[in-house]
């Protein structure tokens, strides 16, 4: 397994993010979409942030317009919608391609992981944790809000590991 720490983002202010930065903390990694049935996990996800940053969580956010051309805006476009609309202050990037031909090497790796955790991305809003280590720890599907128990259990469970 190839640590999710090793890559460099762009974020939507256009510049480089090294994921390597998140070191010791847990990641929540979203592909994400404004104009979807899941678009209003934007709003539990920043409270999921604001709930747990402090305690060492990341939620990173990745718009990707691979399921019904439902992300079509530019980065600009995207950073106006999410937080005007919903307050979001966790940190965005640049729009990738999660799935195809044309899969950004980061989720390339995710879903090239053997089942449970790999597997391709079904649709906008689905939801990988990550260990301090920068290692692939839970999947959670797009239709599985953000605040769902099982989700929180396993953030809170990661956040007391060392």
């Amino acid at each position: 397994m190839a640590n999710i720490l090793n890559y460099t983002m762009k974020r939507l202010d256009g510049k480089e993010q090294v994921l390597s930065d998140y070191g010791g903390k847990v990641l929540l990694l979203v592909n994400l979409a404004s104009f979807c049935g899941n678009t209003p996990q934007y709003k539990e996800l920043q409270e999921l942030y604001q709930r747990y940053n402090a305690k060492g969580l990341e939620v990173l956010g990745f718009p990707a317009n691979n399921f019904g051309s439902q992300e079509p805006g530019t980065d600009k476009e995207i950073v106006d919608f999410c937080t005007s609309n919903y307050g979001v202050s966790f940190p965005m990037f640049s729009k990738i391609s999660v799935k195809g031909k044309d899969i950004h090497p980061l989720y390339a790796q995710i879903t090239s992981e053997p089942a449970p955790l790999g597997g391709d991305v079904t649709w906008n809003f689905q939801k990988y944790l990550v260990d301090r280590k920068g290692n692939l720890a839970a999947k959670f599907p797009a239709s599985m809000s953000p605040d769902n128990p099982g989700i929180v259990a396993k953030i809170e469970d990661l956040l007391k590991a060392p």
